[in-house]
């Protein structure tokens, strides 16, 4: 009997240590600090992290610790075109985060207090020159630690100590991210930036670039730059030049004139393999090829190179002479897998158009099967659509493939018979049909997937946001856009005839995409309109066939001078001028974007049944959906009594080992908590501004932080604040 009541006292005892090591693991004390050091968390871009502290039993409890207010006044200005939304996901290192802000500046904050360290602007002595951007490097090596960061066409280095430039890199701190792209015709004036970050394997800094979209784009060579020194390294010609593998896919003098085909989504590395693996978008103009028959290599392609040398690996092309700019939208993810009862390292790549590759990381095979079916080849006058596309058997798309009478919005019949109308007027007939000039219904052109990318845990489960909404596209021959040009009699039927079908008469945009043109005298000079239609900016085209007068005539208008005030042509600026002397347009398509936009009803939402957003989880192990819920609401359509709807999210998700999905990416400017297994939504916060970004997380001090940056915009209210939550102390 003794012996037995031993026995229960040892059991209630060891009963008992367990209870106090649980709850001193809630409590997390003594944990290891764990940084989030490179966008996506790693260099794999799996969005996940093994912390779980924070978990389903008490997300509950989240609560905000700090707040950082990037003090950005143009960021308050919602008809600034440049108070851009953030779109930063930050990194954390030695437990200091680095971001940047709406208009480019990058700062450094204590992770667990959210105070300033140090800011640095990088337009401190130039013109700033702003654009999205979705994060910032580091790399380090003893004492020399750096930031690498990307603002107008330039790369910075400054110290992640101080935020002083590093100097000895390229010239005083910078290098042009034009070097290495006028080897076969001048882009020294064309519009080059960087909006997601590079990634950096060893002393190698490896970038991709945006570019304009248009026909005098600068080709989208991506690049390897010496991390210490800046200087180039290596170049890939993603245009192939003579006797390079892929050229044959392109007349034979494309590479003089073709531009795009970039990498402007992010990049992903395999330590172990010397690899770097990237998306392509696709090449220039983005909706005529006429010039580019072909297949198009190496655009729409997913792509593996030897990350010292530049040397291809392996491609595996996702779209054949695009015509429906079907760019790889996001950075792909490194993956190990049980398929077939083996163990394979994989590449997954999430598409526009809602089709997710999973391929062999070694030589870009697909792990499930791909089919190469028939698509539509009548394409406008001098165009040469490929005849085939490829269709993945599995996983099944994440967004329509094809928009038909029975996806038409069923939310109100007014708004049914709004859209059908418009609907029946256009060709959707097929996915793939062809850009033509009485209008084309898009499926796949803003998401599927998005820049945001996504998460995967280590079981291969991928966590996927979807934007469901068509867009509509119209066309117009080169010789009509003149004829309109030249029956306008002054500026504003310029404008009128060129810009008001996007930005609007009142030159008040769509409050979404397309940005506001007013007071925009207080923010743009005469050349950096100029450079705009000239070159194109974002989704924004070139004006190439305006001549210099009707240029500086648009430009006078949008600066509201007076009829006595207005500049002639000689008197704009001297940089202005030298842009106009020097360009020089190596390819000018037949046909141009004449419009395009949503396809949506009168109260502007999308033109398609809801779900318009959704969060999908897929087992990449076997190619099977486990759950599929939608992904924001229109609060006042919910009041109403429409079940959620989703809607539209720009930003991704976080995965984390607590069972937990954090996305916020929303316009109903939420963050939200979603439980792994199933989907459902298990705590919800309601943000200052939009957070139109990705969510990291990282400890310090035992404490587990959550971190999203609220930038706001997209047609809502404007913000510039990083909100950390935590649970409480």
């Amino acid at each position: 009997m003794k012996i037995k009541w031993i026995f229960f006292i040892a059991l209630i005892s060891i009963s008992v240590a367990q209870t106090i090591i649980s709850c001193n693991a809630d409590k997390n004390e003594s944990l290891p600090d764990k940084d989030w050091p490179i966008y996506g968390g790693n260099n794999a871009g799996n969005r996940y992290s093994d912390l779980s502290q924070v978990n389903i039993s008490n997300v509950k409890d989240l609560k905000v610790v700090w707040s950082y207010d990037s003090n950005d006044s143009s960021a308050k200005d919602p008809n600034n075109d440049h108070a851009h939304e953030i779109q930063c996901q930050p990194i954390v290192v030695h437990g200091i985060l680095y971001g940047t802000s709406s208009t480019l500046k990058l700062f450094a904050l204590n992770a667990a207090t959210g105070k300033q360290l140090w800011k640095f602007d990088p337009f401190k002595d130039i013109v700033p020159r702003y654009h999205a951007n979705r994060g910032v490097m580091y790399w380090e090596n003893g004492k020399d630690k750096r930031i690498i960061s990307t603002a107008g066409s330039f790369i910075y280095a400054v110290n992640a100590t101080d935020g002083k430039p590093i100097t000895s890199f390229g010239v005083n701190g910078k290098v042009d991210l034009h070097e290495g792209l006028s080897i076969n015709f001048d882009v020294s004036n064309s519009s080059i930036t960087a909006t997601s970050p590079g990634i950096i394997y060893k002393n190698t800094l490896i970038m991709g670039s945006s570019v304009p979209e248009t026909g005098d784009a600068a080709p989208g060579y991506v690049r390897g730059f010496d991390v210490i020194t800046g200087k180039l390294k290596w170049t890939f010609h993603t245009i192939p030049l003579p006797g390079e593998p892929g050229y044959d896919t392109w007349p034979a003098d494309a590479y003089k004139k073709i531009g795009a085909t970039n990498n402007w989504s992010g990049l992903s590395v395999d330590e172990k393999r010397g690899a770097v693996y990237f998306g392509t978008g696709s090449p220039a103009a983005d909706f005529y090829g006429g010039i580019r028959a072909g297949t198009n290599l190496f655009s729409d392609c997913i792509i593996s190179l030897d990350a010292e040398t530049g040397k291809m690996n392996w491609y595996f092309q996702t779209i054949h002479h695009d015509l429906w700019d079907r760019d790889i939208p996001s950075p792909p993810n490194l993956i190990t897998l049980k398929h077939d009862g083996k163990i394979i390292d994989a590449v997954e790549q999430s598409t526009k158009d809602g089709l997710v590759y999973v391929l062999d990381r070694d030589n870009g095979t697909s792990l499930f099967p791909i089919e190469e079916k028939a698509v539509p080849t009548q394409g406008l006058p001098g165009e040469t659509p490929w005849s085939t596309q490829r269709y993945p058997v599995k996983p099944k798309p994440f967004d329509n493939q094809q928009f038909t009478d029975s996806d038409i919005t069923n939310i109100s019949p007014e708004s049914h018979a709004f859209v059908q109308a418009i609907f029946d007027s256009t060709v959707h007939n097929n996915k793939f049909a062809t850009p033509n000039l009485s209008g084309t219904v898009l499926s796949g052109y803003s998401g599927g997937a998005e820049w945001g990318g996504n998460a995967i845990d280590p079981d291969g489960i991928l966590y996927q946001n979807a934007n469901h909404a068509p867009w509509l596209l119209k066309m117009i021959s080169r010789e009509d856009q003149l004829k309109e040009i030249e029956k306008a009699k002054d500026a504003n039927g310029l404008y009128i005839a060129n810009c008001a079908v996007c930005h609007g008469a009142d030159r008040k945009g769509n409050g979404k995409e397309i940005p506001a043109l007013l007071n925009i005298k207080d923010r743009l000079k005469d050349e950096d309109i100029y450079h705009i239609l000239l070159n194109g900016q974002n989704r924004m085209p070139s004006f190439q066939s305006m001549s210099n007068l009707q240029k500086f005539a648009i430009i006078n208008f949008l600066l509201d001078r007076k009829p006595n005030q207005n500049k002639p042509v000689s008197e704009h600026s001297d940089k202005a001028s030298a842009i106009a002397k020097k360009k020089d347009f190596p390819y000018e398509p037949a046909y141009l974007t004449k419009s395009w936009d949503k396809l949506t009803d009168q109260d502007g939402y999308p033109a398609i049944k809801p779900p318009w957003g959704t969060l999908n989880a897929i087992d990449l192990n076997t190619g099977d959906y486990l759950w599929r819920v939608p992904l924001g609401e229109f609060p006042e359509l919910t009041k109403k009594g429409i079940p959620v709807t989703g809607t539209e999210s720009y930003g991704g998700p976080l995965a984390t080992a607590g069972g937990l999905v954090f996305i916020a990416a929303t316009r109903d400017e939420r963050m939200h908590a979603f439980d792994k297994k199933t989907g459902k939504i298990v705590w919800e916060y309601q943000l200052p501004a939009g957070g139109f970004a990705t969510p990291i997380t990282y400890m310090i001090n035992s404490r587990q932080y959550i971190v999203i940056a609220a930038g706001g915009a997209r047609g809502l209210k404007a913000g510039g604040s990083y909100i950390a939550f935590a649970l409480p102390e």
